[in-house]
């Protein structure tokens, strides 16, 4: 194989990438003309609370399964080996504690929005602080999903850059502004098995093409792709069953937890049990997912067994050493390529079009209901739409900002994304199981939270670059000046969202009870999860009631969010402190 030689696509590959952006399209067309034809919020934003749990769980999974991913998953197995594949235990505790902690309490408060949740329990500064810092990640990580499959189809086949980018961009945009969130969830299920389908197809030829399924485990057992279990508890070491099992936790819970395009699928739901239901059936696509990806990096080590030593040091290969390989293994089956590529593609709309409905969700139920006059439900949808719209033509800009970046400031952004999701987890994480938190600590926590995460994201990155001999002597003192800080900054990214959803709850507690804790009256019934309550079984239970909410009530339930006021009818039992 030789990188430097451009492959090219069949018409029948042109079809078929063709065929995905039409389906697509027509999935839009159909929700946009039936039904209530989006008409209002409720059904423009969240489906009219009507999806049952196959869909959702798809979609989930779509979500979270970008085009990154299936980049970057086999890229990962191929340089490093089978040690990422442990990541898969993160996945229990991370779907199991959403389901029983997060999505009881969040969809028994009727919500739109997750950070309706933070001004119920704290109030309108923390809300419109959550929003703001949501709307930042999500911004950056659409630019990096919908640039980067672009960027590598382009480097290996030609493939005209910014048409690919348009073209995704813009089919996201229209069937996400017209067809809702109905459109998004149906799309997502289409592009998930799109996406599976491509995936295996890919590992079936390769596997085939290299000699069977016993030549490729002879070849990576030999080329020592397969990996132990590390159990070294350095948080420094890159990827340990520590790092992957235990700091993939707290990621799975920023992204499945409470970040607010997984949110709103599970609000979507019929009933909390479809919406619980959908949480475990999402647990063996991401299995298989995660499968998919790595088996296709063991596939492709085996390929290229002759090969490794040059190819692992070509740094700038790496993120288009997929899309070579696809084109390698498939080059003389008409349609096969096409099929992988809209597997790529399918990952990068799925999670854009996730992101197009969530930011118009936030923004309209976060930022613009709560500070407008009140508005009739046809101008509310023609807004929500406009703004999905919006940010649609935004992730096109923000692409074109990628491009004008060193291709390494892409993986900064995705280190960016990992950042910012842990102290949006830690501030909701503050809310629901300490009880005496206040406001005031939630925002300093959050804010102690960002500048911890990114002291340490940028710390690492100046450290292991060449830039450092070009910044300021005076920069180079405040960041490297002892191999205390080296080490700090040399901490695994896999913790980055553990570590700074931590330092949210121990700022956080610190300042509440600084500046006098909440009282047990101030908290709003249904906005908090008796943990400690759980935790402490064996300690008294008059300590126990002083401490957190232990005792159970019936409750019915008011939103006062302005601009959103509702009722809870149904009398579900509340941990009421």
């Amino acid at each position: 194989m030789d990188p430097s030689v451009q492959k090219h696509f069949t018409v029948v590959d042109y079809v078929i990438f063709a065929l995905l952006l039409v389906a697509s399209m027509a999935i839009g067309l159909y929700y946009a003309l039936s039904g209530g034809r989006q008409r209002t919020t409720q059904e423009f934003l969240l489906a009219d609370r009507s999806m049952s749990c196959l869909p959702i769980s798809l979609s989930l999974i779509a979500s979270f399964q970008s085009a990154v991913a299936i980049v970057g998953v086999p890229a990962e197995v191929f340089v490093h080996g089978t040690q990422y594949w442990f990541i898969g235990c993160a996945y229990i505790l991370g779907l199991l504690i959403p389901a029983h902690v997060f999505i009881p309490v969040l969809y028994r408060l009727r919500l739109s929005s997750a950070y309706q949740y933070l001004e119920l329990r704290f109030s309108k500064t923390v809300r419109i602080c959550g929003t703001l810092t949501f709307i930042f990640q999500m911004v950056i990580y659409m630019a990096v999903c919908v640039y980067t499959p672009a960027l590598a189809l382009n480097a290996v086949t030609g493939f005209e850059l910014w048409g690919t980018v348009l073209a995704t961009g813009l089919v996201c945009t229209l069937y996400t502004t017209i067809g809702g969130l109905k459109a998004v969830i149906w799309t997502d299920v289409f592009q998930t098995v799109v996406m599976f389908a491509g995936q295996l197809a890919v590992i079936v030829v390769g596997v085939q093409q290299t000699g069977g399924v016993s030549e490729v485990w002879n070849k990576v057992w030999e080329g020592n792709r397969i990996s132990g279990l590390n159990l070294n508890p350095d948080p420094t070491e890159r990827h340990t069953f520590w790092t992957l099992g235990v700091g993939g936790v707290f990621l799975m819970l920023s992204l499945y937890g409470v970040n607010q395009a997984q949110v709103q699928r599970y609000l979507s739901a019929r009933t909390e049990k479809e919406a619980v239901r959908s949480c475990y059936m999402v647990f063996p696509s991401l299995q298989l997912a995660l499968a998919l990806g790595c088996v296709m990096g063991l596939v492709m080590f085996a390929r290229y067994f002759s090969l490794f030593i040059r190819l692992v040091h070509q740094v700038y290969f790496r993120p288009r050493m997929v899309i070579y390989f696809v084109m390698d293994m498939l080059q003389g089956l008409p349609g096969l390529p096409g099929l992988f590529i809209a597997c790529l593609f399918s990952g990068a709309l799925s999670t854009i079009s996730s992101a197009f409905n969530s930011l118009a969700t936030v923004t309209m139920e976060d930022l613009i209901k709560p500070h407008c006059p009140p508005m009739t439900e046809a101008r509310a949808t023609m807004v929500s739409k406009a703004l999905a719209l919006s940010y649609g033509l935004l992730c096109l800009a923000m692409a074109f900002l990628s491009h004008l970046m060193a291709d390494s400031v892409l993986q900064v952004a995705l280190k960016i994304l990992g950042m910012v999701g842990g102290p949006i987890l830690g501030v909701f994480c503050l809310g629901m199981f300490f009880p005496w938190s206040n406001s005031i600590g939630a925002v300093a926590g959050l804010a102690a939270g960002l500048v911890v995460a990114f002291w340490v994201g940028i710390g690492s990155i100046v450290t292991r670059t060449s830039s450092v001999s070009s910044l300021s002597s005076k920069c180079q003192n405040v960041l490297i000046a002892t191999s205390g800080l080296k080490r700090f900054y040399s901490l695994s990214y896999m913790w980055y969202s553990g570590f700074s959803c931590i330092t949210v709850i121990v700022i956080g507690l610190i300042i509440s009870f600084l500046t006098g804790p909440m009282k047990e009256e101030d908290v709003a019934p249904g906005t908090v999860f008796p943990l400690l309550g759980k935790l402490l079984w064996f300690v008294p239970e008059r300590v126990r009631k002083r401490l957190c909410c232990v005792t159970p009530l019936g409750h019915t339930v008011r939103n006062t969010t302005k601009g959103n006021p509702f009722y809870k009818s149904q009398n579900c039992f509340y941990y009421y402190c």
